[in-house]
This record gives structure tokens, C-alpha cells and sequence, in this order.
């Protein structure tokens, strides 16, 4: 596990990994270019992806406590699409400061032990500008790792957000663990009951080494698993990212 970063780094962090997205696609030849981690989107279409994204959790902050997914979405009307995606960034970095870390809001991981605060969408927002950054950064031909504050902190906010979300585990018990090169670890218990953190010296029956960056890209289904360690029964492994996978 690892500290929980402060708000105001988070949110220089959504602010920052932004940022990062918008130098990808500014350096891109072209905006049709397909997507290699997600083929399925071109590279104008991952950025209208986390536009929308931005803008729904901005309103879903600034809406505050509710029982449901807020139903009126904020929009953009500038006609460039970089310019949208900032003022969404925009949006969504100024709805969490007026909200600070701890208001409620909805958030679609109630299931999860994770608090439905702003505190919380800011953190999970840091991985989602993160991971699509690196997304248009690989379009663009140019991929680079994930900052090790964001990658760190990405492993476990992963953890508790899809872990926690994922009901229970469909296999026959088994312990795993994620284990990065920069000293910190994770190790679940899977069973029944869905996933919990593991607190005893018993073995794992599969392991996953590598940076926390890569740990990220492959938990988000980015990097196949041969390109970190394997430790153990890799179809463990396999099974775990298509329990808990996420787009």
C-alpha cells in the first residue's frame, strides 16, 4: 500500500496529466489515427472521450450529495477540440477546489469501501487524464511511463476502486499479488466474498512484478502481461484483469 497523496497534489495532478494529453495530440500528425491501446477509438475520439468524462464529473461534484448519476451533463460549444478539453479540465479542476476533499457526491463505486467524495473523484480522475494521456501519447507514437507519484498511487486507487467493485471472485480462492520495482506492494485474498488485503506470510499462487507504471497499464489493460514478471499461475493473473477490467 501507499500514503494517500493530498487533494491539492491531486488535483495538480489531473491539472498536470491534462496537460500531458494535450501535448500528445498537439504533436500528432493526425487526429484519425487509431488508438493502439484502445483501437477501437481514433485519436479525436479518446479526447471527446475524457472531454465528456471531465465535464460529467465536474457536474456530478458540483451537484453534491445524490442518489443518482446526475442527469444534466455539461457541454462546450468552442469549435476546436482541444480547446473543449480544456475548458472541461477547467471545469472539473474548479468544481473539486469550490467542493474540497471531503463533500459528498455521487460516484459509481459505492459498492466499494472507497468514500463517495470529491476527494475521492479527484483521485480516480488523476488515473483516468494519466492513463488516457499515455493512450494519445501511443497514438502519437511517442508512449512514455507514468509518473512514479501517479503510477503509485494508481495501483492502489485501482485496487480499492475495481477490486472493491467487482463483486465476488468467480475462481477458487487464491492469493495474488502486485508487487512494483519502487518497493511498494499489494497482496489480495480472492475468494467468495470479492477481495481483500492479505495480511499473513502465505505464499502467492501468482505474482506480477514490474514498475508501478506498467502495473497500472496492465491492470487498465494497456500492456500485456509478458511484458512485466510473471510469478506463479499467470492464468490467475488473466483471470483477475478480466474480473475487474476496466476501459
Amino acid at each position: 500500500m501507499t500514503t494517500p497523496l493530498a487533494f491539492e497534489r491531486l488535483l495538480a495532478l489531473v491539472d498536470d496529466r491534462s496537460a500531458a494529453l494535450v501535448a500528445a495530440v498537439t504533436d500528432a500528425a493526425d487526429t484519425t489515427v487509431r488508438v493502439p491501446s484502445c483501437p477501437d477509438w481514433t485519436l479525436r475520439q479518446l479526447v471527446e472521450h475524457i472531454t465528456e468524462v471531465q465535464f460529467f464529473w465536474a457536474g456530478a461534484v458540483t451537484a453534491g450529495p445524490a442518489a443518482a448519476s446526475p442527469a444534466a451533463r455539461l457541454t462546450s460549444t468552442a469549435p476546436d477540440l482541444l480547446d473543449r478539453f480544456q475548458e472541461a479540465t477547467g471545469a472539473l479542476l474548479t468544481a473539486l477546489r469550490a467542493a474540497g476533499a471531503d463533500r459528498s457526491c455521487w460516484a459509481w463505486w459505492g459498492a466499494s469501501d472507497v468514500p463517495l467524495t470529491a476527494g475521492s473523484v479527484a483521485r480516480h480522475q488523476v488515473q483516468e487524464a494519466a492513463v488516457h494521456a499515455y493512450d494519445a501519447q501511443e497514438a502519437a507514437g511517442r508512449p512514455e511511463p507514468l509518473p512514479d507519484a501517479v503510477a503509485l498511487d494508481g495501483v492502489d486507487e485501482f485496487a480499492a476502486v475495481s477490486f472493491g467493485t467487482a463483486g465476488a471472485w468467480p475462481g477458487k480462492p487464491a492469493r495474488v499479488g502486485l508487487y512494483a520495482a519502487e518497493g511498494a506492494f499489494w497482496e489480495f485474498d480472492l475468494t467468495e466474498a470479492g477481495a481483500a488485503g492479505a495480511c499473513s506470510d502465505t505464499p502467492v499462487d501468482a505474482g506480477l512484478h514490474g514498475t508501478a507504471s506498467d502495473l497500472v497499464l496492465a491492470l487498465y489493460r494497456r500492456v500485456p502481461l509478458d511484458r512485466l514478471r510473471v510469478e506463479g499461475d499467470p492464468e490467475i493473473l488473466e483471470r483477475l484483469l478480466a474480473w475487474c477490467g476496466e476501459d
